[in-house]
Parts: C-alpha cells; sequence; structure tokens
C-alpha cells in the first residue's frame, strides 16, 4: 500500500463510488509490475551464472609458490599466530603442524576449515576428526582430508591432501607422532609458457601421486613450558610442490593465554635454503572469547605478513576466523576460517578445547 499512498490521487479517484474497484484494480497492476520485475531480475542473474562472456576470473598475476603456501595447510588458529604452532597446538590445529601434539590433551573433536586466497584465486575445503580418548594409555589418532583449486583460469592446480596421524605420550613430559598422507596433484592449465608439460603441467594424469609423512616430538618440561621438533614431507625428497621441512618451536601457555615462535627451514622451493620466522599470541578474554596475533617471516618470498583472528569456544563448539596479509614482498592476503565441535562434551572425558 506504500506505492498507492505516494501516487497522487486524481479527482475522478476521489469522488468515483467505485473506490474500491480502483484500488482493485491498482493493485493488480503492482502485483504484475512486481512479477515482471522479478521474471527480468531472475533472467538476467541466469545470463550472469550462465554466460562465460559475462562472468569472467583472469589468471593470477601472483607467484604461484605464495598461493601454494608450501603445500601446507592451516588451520585459523594456526593463520592467526603466523604459523608458530609447533609447540603450543593441540587438537586437529595438531595434525596440520605437529602429530605429537594430539596426545598434548584429552579430546575428542570434529571440524571443518576453508581457506581463501584471493590474489593467488586459490580456495581450499576441508575437515578433520582427532581423538586422544580413544585408548587409557593417551594414544590419539586423527584423520582429515583437503581438496584445494589454485588459479583455475591460469595453470589450474588442483591437489587433495589425505592424512592420518597417530600420537603417543611418553610419560607427562615426552610426546611423539607421526602423520601418513596420501597427495595427488594434478595441473591442466597455462602456465607462463603456455599450455607445456613444463608451465603447464599434464592432461591426463596427476603430477604427483604420491604416499609421504610427517613426523614431530613435543618436551614439557613444564605443563606451561613447550619444544616441539617437526619433519615434514620425509618420505618425498625431490619435489618442490612437496618439499621436505624442518621445523622447531617453543611456546609458553596457560588457560587464558599463550605465546610461540617457530623456525622453519625448506630448500626446495626456490633452489636454495630459506628459513621462515613465526611468531604470535592468544589471550582468552571471558573465558570465552580469543583475540589472536601474529607475524611471519618468509625469506624465500622476501616477505612480511601480519596476521590476526577472532575465537569463540565453548565446551560444546568453537567457531575461528583469521587473515594473513602480506606488508613487503608478493601482495597476497590469506583468508582461513572454520568450525569446531567438541565431542567429548556428550560426556567421554574432559574437555581441553582448541579452536580450529
Amino acid at each position: 500500500m506504500r506505492i498507492v499512498r505516494e501516487l497522487p490521487a486524481t479527482p475522478e479517484k476521489r469522488s468515483s463510488g467505485h473506490q474500491g474497484g480502483q484500488i482493485s484494480l491498482t493493485r493488480s497492476f503492482q502485483r504484475e509490475h512486481v512479477l515482471k520485475k522479478t521474471i527480468l531480475g531472475l533472467a538476467s542473474l541466469a545470463t550472469l551464472l550462465t554466460c562465460p562472456e559475462v562472468v569472467h576470473a583472469e589468471p593470477s598475476d601472483l607467484a604461484p609458490e605464495a598461493g601454494h603456501n608450501y603445500g601446507e595447510h592451516e588451520t585459523p588458529r594456526m593463520t592467526a599466530l603466523g604459523g608458530a604452532m609447533r609447540a603450543t597446538s593441540n587438537s586437529l590445529s595438531a595434525l596440520y603442524s605437529n602429530p605429537a601434539n594430539m596426545a598434548a590433551a584429552q579430546v575428542y573433536h570434529v571440524g571443518a576449515l576453508a581457506q581463501i586466497y584471493p590474489e593467488a584465486n586459490r580456495q581450499s575445503y576441508g575437515g578433520a576428526v582427532v581423538d586422544s580418548l580413544i585408548s587409557s594409555t593417551g594414544l590419539a589418532g586423527g584423520l582429515g582430508g583437503v581438496w584445494t583449486l589454485q588459479d583455475p583460469d591460469g595453470m589450474r592446480r588442483e591437489w587433495m591432501d589425505l592424512r592420518f596421524g597417530m600420537a603417543m605420550p611418553l610419560g607427562q613430559m615426552f610426546f611423539l607422532g607421526l602423520t601418513g598422507k596420501y597427495v595427488t596433484v594434478r595441473q591442466t592449465g597455462t602456465g607462463p609458457l603456455g599450455f607445456s608439460e613444463v608451465s603447464g603441467g599434464l592432461v591426463d594424469s596427476n603430477i604427483i601421486q604420491t604416499v609421504t609423512f610427517d613426523v614431530g616430538a613435543t618436551i614439557r618440561p613444564v605443563p606451561e613450558f613447550s619444544i616441539g621438533i617437526t619433519g615434514t614431507n620425509l618420505g618425498n625428497t625431490d619435489s618442490a610442490i612437496l618439499p621436505v621441512i624442518g621445523g622447531v618451536g617453543m611456546g609458553y601457555g596457560t588457560k587464558d593465554f599463550s605465546l610461540s615462535a617457530d623456525a622453519v627451514l625448506e630448500s626446495r622451493t626456490f633452489g636454495q635454503s630459506n628459513i621462515r620466522v613465526n611468531g604470535g599470541g592468544e589471550v582468552l578474554v571471558a573465558d570465552l572469547v580469543f583475540l589472536r596475533a601474529g607475524y611471519r617471516f618468509d625469506q624465500g618470498l622476501e616477505s612480511n605478513a601480519i596476521s590476526g583472528g577472532l575465537g569463540y569456544v565453548n565446551q560444546k563448539f568453537g567457531i575461528d576466523a583469521s587473515v594473513r596479509r602480506a606488508v613487503t614482498g608478493p601482495s597476497y592476503t590469506a583468508i582461513v576460517f572454520g568450525f569446531t565441535v567438541h565431542i567429548e562434551s556428550l560426556g567421554l572425558g574432559p574437555s581441553s578445547p582448541d579452536s580450529y
């Protein structure tokens, strides 16, 4: 009726004895007008979705190495803390940083994640489950999978990472972990040299289809202080897409806050040894909200990046989001978000929530 009231009333409408009929005709006209606009809007939307000439994404101008991120996958907590999680991770973050830490807390967590790199035209989606309540000895297990598509209108790199990890505590201070990974990578687009095996990959087969593994160890001389050591892709020594990486980290944490730092050495991606230095911290506010910040120096990319994130966590679930932004070197952004369900909150065991 808002349109009717805004229309100027003619003398005939004010004085006619058929005012009800006039209003009925006006309403019919309005319904017909709205229906026509709706049909035109749906037709326009269908055109946008079905016509490649209208919707067209350009190949990424970003160096592939920046978007590939050394083949590593990160949870929101990892990204927010600059990647410095080798010493202080637990739950699902441990499966992707240091498998030994899956045994560091008694949890049964199921979660999902998404990673978006806008400048690299990359998107990753995955999920995982970690259970350290399956054994009275503290044995922990984790299972996860992540699918990634990078630069679909350029090199079109698509890969799948499936992993299964185990961890065991040796006393109260020492933890060991091992993760086996099955990785396939297919690259069917065109690179800087046009379509070729070198820059565009292979059309009918994977450029990588392999089994590799990560190992980790964590030492906790006191409950608040941890030292973590990791080796990544140790079964794959000849690929820059899955480079061998060694890392060491230290962290101090309590229930309400933590500080951590990592140093990482990698030699395949740029043909020479390069280091990455990561650091970050988090604080728990009102026993519900995590505030996080981090920093990352990447010698290979000649890049400095800052990061931050927020997390909401309670005994039943956690929701997290984080952003990393390069401030020098290649201009890239990483946006990561996810959620975790704490199955142990159903009464299967004590909770030590980690935001995924």
